[in-house]
């Protein structure tokens, strides 16, 4: 279930049903935040209630309909603030189905109700072309200053091209909302290309395509601001990983939990331009060995971080708590 300004739903070819809520209003403006009422009666009939953003104004109002229905709650964070009532919210929680082990320690949540399903990459869209020449840096993500964009340009080798996939706009007070004016500045006379948003369409063969693909995060932004909560996962990295593409990410957050330092790109001291500038350089210097690292990525891939992978690691906390479906095929 999601929200929309109309009610409508659907069948996927897959089977999935996706039914769209109508949403009156947000609260506090804010689209995590849609206000449904009808919620609870259309949970009902469900088994079993997994909800995405836990603190969301749907989040909560499912949570509370699950356990006046004596249904089983799970719920996956991706970040998202706000109150627990006092930790009474979070104890309605049957499971809790993380993205990365540094999504549970953030959130805190009772290692006995944890399972980390992490997310994943499609290998079948994201896949690496044989014989296709390979050029330059890839950045994939938001231009926020806590994406530490400007310390990628800062450290971008010279001569490097640059792909920057992304918009701004999700800052709306100064100094922050004028960084990306700063990232251009920053850019002037280098060959840096501001992408913006990308149809979907395009993002596997600007994967395919790069070098090397950058994901900076920093832990302190260029305006002095401390980041509390950095990267739960880094979807970006799985998907370029998976297009046989090595990867250059700051260590923090649960980043380190996807790149094998050495094996399957680099990770680095975030905010450090000297070290992105020294790796980033090392694999545009060395084909074979980008070669070999986005080899050894796509493996990793395959082996931890496809959708399919996720699908089962979901199952199984599903199945703990719905004795049906243990030993099933994984159909519900």
């Amino acid at each position: 279930m999601t929200f929309g300004t109309a009610r409508c739903a659907w069948r996927e070819p897959g089977g999935l049903r996706v039914r769209v809520l109508r949403r009156v209003a947000s609260l506090h403006g804010h689209p995590a935040h849609p206000l449904a009422p009808q919620l609870p009666l259309a949970l009902g009939g469900a088994d079993l209630v997994h909800t995405h953003q836990l603190r969301s104004a749907p989040g909560r109002l499912a949570a509370l309909a699950a356990a006046a229905m004596r249904r089983p709650l799970v719920s996956t964070d991706h970040g998202l603030g706000g109150g627990g009532w006092g930790g009474m919210l979070p104890a309605l929680v049957d499971r809790f189905l993380l993205v990365s082990e540094y999504s549970a320690r953030t959130l805190r949540s009772p290692p006995a109700k944890t399972r980390i399903i992490y997310g994943g990459a499609d290998p079948d869209r994201f896949h690496p072309e044989p014989g296709m020449s390979r050029d330059g840096v890839l950045y994939v993500g938001r231009l926020t200053p806590h994406k530490g964009v400007d310390r990628l340009l800062r450290g971008l080798p010279a001569r490097a091209r640059l792909t920057v996939v992304g918009t701004g706009g999700h800052d709306p007070d100064p100094p922050e909302r004028d960084y990306p004016e700063l990232l251009h500045r920053l850019a002037a006379g280098r060959d840096v290309r501001f992408a913006g948003a990308v149809p979907d369409a395009e993002l596997p063969e600007l994967c395919r395509r790069a070098a090397v693909l950058v994901l900076p995060t920093v832990t302190e932004t260029c305006y002095g601001r401390r980041v509390g909560i950095t990267e739960l996962l880094g979807l970006s990295l799985l998907e370029a990983m998976a297009s046989g593409t090595p990867v250059v990410a700051s260590r923090v957050g649960g980043l380190p939990e996807v790149v094998r330092h050495g094996e399957t790109g680099f990770l680095v001291a975030p905010g450090e331009p000297a070290e992105l500038h020294e790796r980033v350089g090392q694999l545009l210097g060395d084909p074979p060995l980008a070669r070999r690292m986005g080899a050894a990525a796509r493996a990793d891939v395959l082996a931890r971080f496809t959708w399919a992978k996720t699908a089962e690691r979901c199952l199984a906390g599903y199945a703990e708590l719905l004795p049906a479906l243990r030993g099933s095929s994984g159909a519900v």
